[in-house]
């Protein structure tokens, strides 16, 4: 994968197809590779006449891997996200963020409305505000010696998928501690650019969406039906719900 250095961390990305720039941003403990490609969404954006942009966040995939917990919050990922747009030479994208993803793409759009054309946040309703409340038995499940030391299921959920995935657990368990911040409501207020709100019918981890959307200025809510947050991802519902929302909202192409 070819990289750049933003802020003294070396960050890894891929860009695929040719059209208006559309900006992948994956979840904790997942890649560009494991959350975009090997679910579908590349190809299918990238067929819908699309150029897709993956990123391995910090700490994640190919990207560095700081342990220092002051290295993951969600503005400085947000940050690394548009030194992408830099290195890429273009000013403007649609942003699609899934878990911790659509986090940062929130704090994307609050920051610098006029660099996201729109953006989709997938698995993640209102605990953008509320947090994350099993974010320290995942924190703890990271660090155990093992996994038959965890019996909290959420926590083994992540410990099974780190592992699966070969990732540097000390380098997530830091980016847990801060990346998880919440964004405050009357930011969430001040968003001002159009957002589709996508969670699984059954993901306890995200919160509901409507209640975002609502919050939202230009916000509107799907649910992905029979889901929780690990199967929601690919699935074809919140795909279909995808392209309509940016055949819809993202008309005007890359402003370089």
């Amino acid at each position: 994968m070819p990289s750049f250095t933003h802020a003294d961390v070396e960050l890894a990305y891929d860009v695929h197809g040719a059209g208006a720039p559309v900006l992948l941003v994956h979840g904790f403990a997942s890649s560009g590779k494991v959350n975009w490609v090997d679910t579908g969404w590349v190809e299918t954006l990238v067929a819908a006449g699309y150029q897709v942009i993956t990123l391995d966040n910090r700490g994640h995939g190919q990207s560095g891997k700081p342990h220092d917990p002051d290295l993951y919050y969600p503005t400085q990922m947000a940050d690394d996200a548009f030194a992408l747009f830099d290195h890429l030479g273009f000013e403007r994208a649609a942003v699609i963020g899934y878990s911790m993803g659509a986090r940062i793409a929130a704090f994307m759009a609050f920051s610098h409305p006029e660099r996201v054309a729109c953006a989709i946040f997938g698995g993640m309703g209102m605990n953008l505000i509320n947090g994350l409340t099993d974010g320290n038995d995942i924190i703890a499940g990271l660090r155990a010696p093992s996994l038959a030391d965890l019996s909290h299921p959420t926590a083994r959920q992540f410990r099974i998928f780190a592992d699966h995935t070969g990732s540097d657990r000390e380098a997530l368990a830091a980016c847990m501690e801060t990346s998880r911040q919440p964004m405050a409501r009357a930011d969430v207020r001040r968003i001002g650019v159009p957002v589709l709100v996508a969670v699984g019918e059954a993901d306890e981890m995200a919160g509901p969406p409507e209640p975002l959307a609502e919050l939202l200025p230009y916000g509107e809510a799907v649910v992905i039906p029979k889901r929780d947050h690990m199967r929601a991802t690919g699935d074809k519902v919140f795909k279909a719900a995808a392209l309509t929302f940016l055949g819809r909202t993202y008309s005007n192409g890359p402003v370089s």
